[in-house]
């Protein structure tokens, strides 16, 4: 009698799963499934035609306006160090200070070397003017007197040469004291006190960058130049009459001073088929820093017919090639289109589309060819806005 239990009640367990199974899949009105609860309702976009200005992003450094690398033009014993490491330097700044000892010893003896020469001169230049006026009453001989007159001429002659060793001896005792050459920030001494330096050696004592503008050296490929210039020549594309460049940063933020483009290279890298590009930027809260990894955005043109479409209303086929939905008088109609560069978050679509074209940007998801839609304007359909 238990068994029997179980197996009826086991029984009607099963009817009644059978019932509501059943009774889910059918529709009060009868149909089946989703696909008979009418149109699909979409948004759609008016296509318009606007000028559009065109820009390209580029990948850069940024590098000092200015560097200098400091060198000793003197030999000698580096007796103490004149500035602070990474402090801001002005140009003519001592830096560091050789022992000038021989160099003001040969100083003078070249001022002591001068003033024996100017002595010898005087007394030479006397005797010439005498014998001038004797050899006019035959006291002298004209012999004598041409002596005495080259004399003159030869001990003047040592006096200028004299003041070149003493100009000289001047420099290289100027010399013993280092300066900056320039104004900037000044980096860290390769060398201390007691260390020996040589004239014009390989190792620079330190190094002072100008980084109150930066530059930023850029790379485009020579197919993008050819492309732009084939737009140019088509009359697709106008001349921007602004050369203005914008900065990105490492860390995504833009940077809030504009530069302008210094340069573009008339020749092409064979190893990379680039051509070099270089901006300024003012950098008067010294932001910037030399060796920065930064993206330049370039103003290139503007297409004066441009048509805008959100990314979101782009499809690609198995190929890779872009399409659109478009709202057709007898529903959804695929378009290809050809598109060119991202504004924002829009494709620019340089053919396919037309003014007035209304493009399909919600509800894609659930839209197929020959299905019946619902189009309303962009932002007025709810049920399509959950389906994107």
């Amino acid at each position: 009698m238990h068994f029997q239990r179980s197996v009826a009640a086991t029984t009607v367990g099963l009817a009644a799963i059978a019932l509501t199974l059943s009774a889910c899949g059918q529709k009060p009105g009868g149909g089946m499934g989703m696909g008979m609860g009418g149109p699909t309702e979409v948004g759609y976009i008016v296509a318009q035609s606007q000028s559009v200005g065109l820009s390209t992003e580029l990948a850069g450094r940024t590098s000092a306006y200015l560097v200098s690398e400091v060198r000793p033009q003197v030999s000698g014993v580096i007796q103490k160090r004149l500035f602070e490491e990474g402090a801001v330097v002005r140009a003519g700044q001592p830096l560091y200070q050789i022992d000038p000892a021989t160099y003001q010893a040969a100083y003078n003896s070249a001022a002591a070397a001068l003033a024996q020469a100017q002595a010898q001169a005087t007394a030479a230049k006397l005797k010439a003017d005498r014998y001038k006026a004797l050899v006019e009453t035959g006291a002298v001989s004209r012999q004598d007197n041409d002596d005495a007159q080259a004399a003159a001429l030869q001990t003047a002659a040592a006096v200028g040469v004299q003041k070149a060793a003493l100009d000289s001896a001047r420099i290289n005792l100027n010399y013993a004291r280092v300066t900056a050459p320039i104004s900037g920030r000044i980096g860290k001494s390769s060398v201390t006190a007691g260390a020996l330096v040589t004239a014009n050696q390989a190792t620079a004592l330190a190094t002072v960058q100008d980084l109150s503008k930066v530059y930023v050296d850029l790379t485009q490929t020579s197919a993008e130049l050819l492309k732009l210039q084939a737009q140019f020549a088509s009359g697709k594309v106008g001349r921007s009459g602004s050369a203005q460049v914008t900065l990105k940063l490492e860390d995504g933020s833009t940077y809030p001073i504009p530069g302008r483009l210094e340069f573009s290279d008339i020749t092409v890298d064979p190893g990379t088929g680039a051509v070099g590009l270089r901006a300024v930027f003012d950098n008067p809260k010294g932001v910037l820093l030399p060796g920065m990894y930064v993206r330049a955005v370039l103003s290139q043109g503007v297409a004066p017919s441009g048509i805008l479409i959100p990314q979101t209303a782009v499809n690609r086929d198995p190929k890779g090639g872009a399409t659109v939905m478009l709202v057709g008088a007898k529903g959804p109609e695929p378009r290809p289109v050809t598109l060119g560069q991202t504004v924002g978050d829009k494709w620019l679509v340089t053919s396919g589309l037309n003014a007035g074209d209304k493009v399909i940007v919600e509800g894609l998801m659930k839209v197929r060819p020959g299905a019946p839609i619902k189009a309303v304007p962009a932002g007025a359909a709810p049920a399509a806005q959950a389906q994107r």
